[in-house]
């Protein structure tokens, strides 16, 4: 039972009690008290003032005298302008304590009943993922977890963008200056191979762009007439005309890419339940246009386009089907939201998209709406803002981004040269070694990016992410392998302990009574974090529980206690620390490791 439900059971029976009035015990307003007064949580007694007929401070004083007087968890109160501020004994930590260590679910919230779809990720198949895609596959990741942990079914999606213009300028490019070139004679991976090509097709593009304007055209039509730029809208065209040429050439180049981004989501973690291809997406929405334009809800301009007007709503006119009859990305993220609601039955479905796409999602959100669809109220856009580095920016067409495969290589290497440095593995195998780099390194990575609030723009720095102190992956990490370390000895002294070693007759100090309230957090911000769709808040809340251990641990050598019971006890109070620091974390798909 969490402190507010405690408070909020105990003040309805002094209610019933001192004025003889049946309160719902979930009316009552329950709060942390604010530092600045002496206390535990905080019972809002202005509501009660029409039952009591009393002053606030009056009502206050009566339920707090019952309250200190009737229950033994309970050991002072001070009411404040209607305030009742309620200070909780040792009895009452204790109590919770025993039920926070026998509870092997602990954080685990009761089931909503609800399905929910998270789609993430969604990349392009003409460049392998990068940072930004990293921020975004983490997020989606990691709220995956949390909303399981918030007692919903989730389903993990991702919509792979494997048709367009894009990727017929790097087969374009392949087809001229890569042809004969694979992934196997050329040992460089699929993804990789391909954004090469991509790369490649931009510098070819820029010089004939460049060779047209020094001809006498103005640049922007160079940028428009430029072959390499035709080409690839002619290789398009055949591509929806289903040239078996073209489809070959485009399915040979996916599937490179489609196996070295799997190596890729493996190395991060990263799995999906349900995958996408726009290739077969793409087409979807249309029934939806002619059902928008029988209810008024479109409008067919006199080429043939049909647009929705969203100027009442404060927007602009949006397109939804082209003059030719072809679809826009709206048309197709209308069809797909419609066969997801009713293929899979969901609650709702929450998109993990950058803020760049802010208007987007609105308009989205509103078209459907409009549509009749009611669970259009259902659709969240998780908007985040950008990774930067501190050189700025990142350019995928002129391959000046950071490459995700490097990257997590990187923070390897990083992790493995700071572990060395220590000189605490010696006794280890190389494959454990290897084993732990990879679980430090992916660690950091994840940590940094994840504790940032997502709306928030970040600056992503490599070597900050890996330090072994302060607010950082590594540092819980290490916090964790300290504790097993404490209870390995533990037990080669055969010291057993378990939840039975915490009884009410051990008053726990007052740093003790810090962890365990701590601890007892620990599903509010479970339920906060997926209220506001973001891991950062369990980011810091793992933080602040390593913060606090290691300052107790610091003061309190807890394999010097002489007194075996408060041994036991601190032993169990360790350990239900290292499992909740274990499962805040694996809401991150951040591993913690029992050495360091």
């Amino acid at each position: 039972m969490t402190p507010e439900l405690f408070i909020q059971e105990r003040a309805a029976a002094a209610m019933e009690a001192l004025y003889g009035a049946k309160v719902d015990p979930s009316v009552l307003q329950v709060q942390v008290t604010r530092k600045e007064f002496e206390g535990d949580y905080t019972l809002v007694c202005f509501p009660l003032l029409k039952i009591s007929h009393a002053a606030p401070d009056a009502t206050g004083n009566a339920l707090g005298q019952w309250l200190v007087a009737n229950v033994p968890e309970i050991a002072a109160y001070n009411s404040v302008k209607g305030f009742l501020n309620l200070l909780f004994s040792p009895v009452y930590w204790d109590e919770m304590f025993a039920a926070i260590a026998a509870d092997p679910d602990f954080g685990q919230l009761p089931s909503t009943g609800r399905r929910i779809m998270v789609e993430f990720s969604s990349p392009n198949t003409n460049k392998p993922l990068h940072l930004g895609h990293i921020r975004n596959n983490l997020l989606g990741d990691s709220v995956s977890r949390l909303l399981k942990a918030g007692g919903n079914e989730v389903i993990k999606s991702t919509i792979v963008n494997d048709r367009g213009v894009h990727i017929c300028k790097s087969m374009l490019a392949w087809q001229k200056e890569f042809q004969g070139k694979t992934p196997e004679s050329t040992g460089i991976k699929g993804d990789h191979l391909v954004g090469d090509c991509y790369v490649a097709f931009d510098k070819m593009y820029k010089a004939e762009v460049a060779g047209l304007v020094a001809g006498g055209m103005s640049e922007e039509e160079a940028k428009k007439k430029a072959p390499s730029l035709v080409e690839a809208h002619d290789m398009l065209v055949k591509w929806e005309q289903n040239d078996p040429e073209v489809r070959g050439l485009w399915s040979m180049m996916n599937g490179w890419v489609y196996k070295g981004f799997d190596e890729t989501y493996a190395a991060l973690g990263i799995s999906f339940d349900q995958v996408d291809h726009e290739s077969e997406t793409y087409l979807l929405g249309k029934e939806l246009v002619q059902k928008g334009l029988q209810t008024g809800v479109f409008e067919k301009e006199a080429d043939g386009s049909v647009w929705c007007d969203l100027t009442a709503d404060g927007l602009d006119r949006k397109l939804v089907l082209r003059g030719d009859g072809t679809s826009v990305y709206i048309t197709q993220d209308l069809g797909t939201a419609e066969r997801r609601f009713d293929t899979y039955k969901l609650d709702s479905h929450v998109y993990v998209v950058g803020n760049e796409q802010d208007y987007h999602f609105q308009v989205l959100k509103l078209i459907l709406k409009k549509l009749g669809f009611g669970w259009a109220d259902q659709i969240y856009h998780l908007s985040y803002g950008m990774v930067e580095l501190p050189e700025g920016k990142m350019k995928s067409r002129e391959g000046t981004v950071v490459d995700a495969d490097d990257l997590i290589q990187s923070m390897y290497e990083e992790a493995k040269k700071t572990s060395e440095e220590s000189g605490k593995l010696a006794d280890l195998s190389d494959k454990e070694k290897d084993a732990l780099y990879h679980m430090i390194g992916l660690g950091a990575l994840k940590y940094f990016i994840i504790k940032v609030d997502p709306k928030k723009t970040m600056l992503f720095n490599p070597k900050e992410s890996i330090d072994f102190n302060g607010n950082t992956g590594p540092f819980i990490q290490y916090t964790h392998a300290r504790i097993r370390s404490i209870l390995r000895k533990a037990g080669e002294q055969g010291i057993a302990f378990g939840p039975a070693d915490v009884t009410t007759a051990l008053e726990p100090s007052a740093k003790e009574i810090r962890l365990v309230k701590l601890l007892g957090l620990y599903p509010a911000k479970v339920a906060e974090a997926n209220a506001a769709l973001s891991p950062a808040v369990i980011a810091n809340y793992a933080y602040d529980l390593a913060k606090e251990f290691n300052q107790y641990y610091h003061d309190t050598p807890v394999l010097k206690e002489e007194d075996a019971a408060v041994l036991r006890f601190r032993l169990v109070l360790i350990d239900t620390l290292a499992r909740t620091l274990r499962s805040a974390m694996a809401l991150l798909g951040i591993q913690l490791p029992d050495r360091m």
